[in-house]
């Protein structure tokens, strides 16, 4: 059994899946850009997700799609600490926070947050060691290149064996930093620096990152994976990213980052039925 050690003794039993609800404060996310980044949508979102069966709320306040600029630091810290404070004081629920600015994490956790979710691995000046201090979980996430840049031309001489190499290097500098290897969460990353075929061979194989002896978040809700599969636009991706959310959890997936979290819910438990009939009868 994986328990993921959060503060103040509380514990995220990793046994099961559970639903990430993904919440921008952002005006120009891939996705739901514009829609919360405002403090009193955020909150009544958040909300409306922990309702709907989410664990986690995992709060961004930098876009990271392809092409996305940079935000000022200031910025992102006025979109989102506001917003954990006040989910804080009204929910005991799970707070992560989706950064990869070290001063951000380091207000995030004093907020109120419980876990740190970093697209840069915790590569960025100072990151590393603000969450080691802060003694909480990691998701540590792979990404060629940067958001500018990443959908340029990627290329891997071995797709699967390359994130591993560099998760395992990324696994070991935490571990000297302090940080637990039971405390750190891996995301490969879809959509990242991949093409198509990488995203779905990615998938077909999710399991191989288990072997590092860390969990695994799968993210590939609304992604232009599946929309350029299927070409739908980004409001037409429910049914494709519902298949990726159950196709992740059957690799092993233990965190399933999300938009649509009812209805992932759902998914979540028609699996789960199935699974423990099965073992039922054996």
């Amino acid at each position: 059994m994986s328990l993921l050690q959060l503060k103040n003794g509380r514990v995220l039993d990793l046994s099961q899946p559970h639903i990430m609800g993904i919440l921008n404060t952002t005006p120009d996310s891939f996705s739901d850009g514009g829609q919360h980044n405002t403090f009193d949508n955020a909150v009544i979102k958040a909300k409306q997700m922990l309702a709907e069966g989410a664990t986690i709320i995992d709060i961004g306040g930098e876009s990271t799609r392809p092409n996305a600029p940079d935000v000022a630091l200031e910025e992102e810290l006025q979109r989102t600490i506001p917003v954990i404070k006040a989910l804080r004081a009204q929910s005991d629920c799970i707070i992560s926070i989706d950064t990869s600015k070290a001063q951000v994490m380091a207000q995030a956790i004093a907020s109120g947050a419980d876990i740190i979710n970093d697209v840069r691995a915790l590569q960025e000046p100072g990151a590393l060691e603000i969450a080691a201090a802060a003694n909480v979980p990691v998701c540590l996430m792979h990404m060629q290149g940067q958001p500018r840049t990443m959908q340029a031309n990627p290329y891997y001489e071995n797709l699967i064996e390359d994130i591993q190499a560099f998760f395992q290097q990324r696994i070991d500098a935490c571990q000297q930093a302090g940080i637990k290897l039971e405390n750190i969460i891996l995301d490969p990353g879809f959509g990242f620096g991949k093409t198509l075929n990488h995203n779905y061979e990615l998938l077909k194989r999710l399991d191989e990152f288990n072997l590092l002896g860390c969990e695994v978040l799968a993210g590939l809700s609304r992604k232009s994976m599946i929309g350029n599969l299927l070409n739908k636009p980004t409001e037409q991706r429910l049914a494709g990213s519902l298949a990726g959310a159950l196709i992740a959890m059957q690799k092993g997936a233990k965190i399933i980052r999300v938009h649509d979290v009812a209805q992932t819910v759902d998914v979540l438990k028609v699996w789960q039925a199935t699974e423990q009939g099965i073992k039922r009868e054996q």
